[in-house]
């Protein structure tokens, strides 16, 4: 399954839309549905798609329940596998190459007017250094024709960068957007220790697709996804740039830092490609970075109760909150998943566990389990002094913060219907 597989029924636009922020107009206009763009004014032949990786329509099209998506990508982080490498002609991302670079031709788009400027949210960027390979999300900031700037949060990237600059050496990386959506979750997803998401993506390809993960070399050495609507040779620079402002995933506005510059060298896509133009602080975003964290939370959970499904929320960012199913057979046991919680995913500040009959991505079902089986000064749990998310700008300057654990659900040693709904 490729990109456009997730394009099937969603809103098709053919009137002419610019990339400066008229996608995010028409976009918000619509409520934030899922929406190709046919016809970008400054991009001909180049079409874009918003509100397409959500939770919803990534588990209706592979025909599984979030639940069994969850324990799928766990099982892929334990299980990982070798892609199978092809020729790069038999790449359908080979189709056409830009005869002059020239990335403003790419609709790159420039959402909110308090952005620096036009940017790549949605692309991947795989990189090689030092014998390890790393895939991962980072936003690039649109500097010219042929280069970016790039965020890099103190993660593995991160710390390629740093050893490649201490070596007074650039790093050979590929930019790819529009790929699988197996892919996409693999590079979004974050371990404590180095480990190849590419051979985590092959693993998922194999389990849900049944046959491997085709992949191709770049002339620079860089291995890529076949299935992908762009594919983009370029390498990180010793030099740095101003990066920002930027609405990031709380919908507000990060700093302007000086971060890493990245120069392309070749761009390479589909014939009649689809950007992947992802809207900050909105669904699609919440989903990249919320789901891939949810098969971490829920393997600490299941550590120490039987644990169903886990949903990072829309209103804590998809990263900063959660809802938490299990199948309690001890009044402690959800105090106990509370603690596997927090622990499982270290930034976020909120955990509401529920039982199974509780819809966890309901948001009203979740606050009608609370209004009915939760009371604040028996069921609640609050630590103080915790080391909080970058995202939260409430968190102290220390970077600090307090967290809070919510039991709503039901002691399994009481009569439980007076606590069941029939709606």
């Amino acid at each position: 399954m490729g990109f456009r597989d997730l394009l099937d029924g969603v809103i098709e636009v053919n009137e002419s839309v610019s990339v400066f922020q008229e996608m995010f107009e028409y976009s918000e206009s619509k409520n934030h549905e899922a929406i190709i763009f046919n016809n970008i004014t400054e991009c001909p032949n180049h079409r874009a798609s918003l509100n397409i990786l959500t939770r919803e329509r990534i588990c209706e099209t592979l025909g599984i329940s979030p639940g069994e998506l969850i324990d799928i990508l766990s099982w892929a982080m334990k299980n990982p596998s070798k892609p199978k490498l092809i020729e790069k002609e038999l790449s359908p991302a080979m189709e056409n190459t830009q005869r002059e670079l020239d990335l403003t031709k790419i609709p790159i788009p420039w959402h909110y007017k308090e952005d620096g400027g036009r940017y790549q949210s949605a692309s991947i960027i795989v990189a090689e250094y030092d014998n390890q390979r790393n895939i991962s999300f980072h936003r690039q900031l649109l500097r010219d024709n042929t280069s970016t700037v790039s965020r890099f949060v103190p993660r593995h990237l991160r710390s390629m960068t740093d050893k490649a600059w201490q070596d007074k050496e650039e790093i050979p990386i590929a930019v790819v957007n529009g790929a699988d959506p197996l892919v996409l979750l693999s590079g979004a997803m974050s371990f404590s220790e180095p480990l190849d998401e590419m051979s985590v993506a092959a693993s998922l390809h194999e389990k849900l697709y049944g046959r491997p993960l085709e992949v191709f070399r770049l002339d620079n050495g860089i291995i890529v996804p076949s299935e992908s609507e762009y594919v983009m040779e370029a390498s990180i620079t010793m030099e740095t740039d101003d990066e920002g402002p930027y609405v990031d995933i709380t919908g507000t506005v990060d700093d302007i830092r000086q971060e890493p510059v990245i120069r392309y060298s070749a761009v390479h896509h589909r014939n009649s490609p689809v950007f992947h133009a992802i809207i900050p602080a909105q669904k699609e975003h919440y989903t990249l970075m919320g789901m891939p964290r949810a098969p971490t939370i829920k393997t600490a959970v299941s550590e120490v109760v039987e644990c169903t499904d886990v949903y990072l929320t829309e209103g804590g960012c998809g990263w900063l909150s959660s809802v938490v199913q299990i199948v309690p057979k001890t009044k402690e046991d959800a105090t106990k998943a509370i603690h596997a919680a927090l622990d499982g995913h270290k930034s976020m500040k909120q955990v509401i566990v529920v039982d199974k009959d509780i819809d966890v991505s309901n948001s009203s079902r979740v606050e009608w389990a609370l209004m009915t089986r939760w009371q604040p000064d028996k069921d609640t749990i609050i630590l103080s002094n915790q080391k909080g998310s970058s995202l939260d700008p409430s968190r102290s300057e220390s970077g600090e913060t307090s967290k809070i654990g919510m039991d709503a659900t039901i002691d399994p040693n009481i009569d439980k219907s007076p606590y069941e709904s029939v709606l």
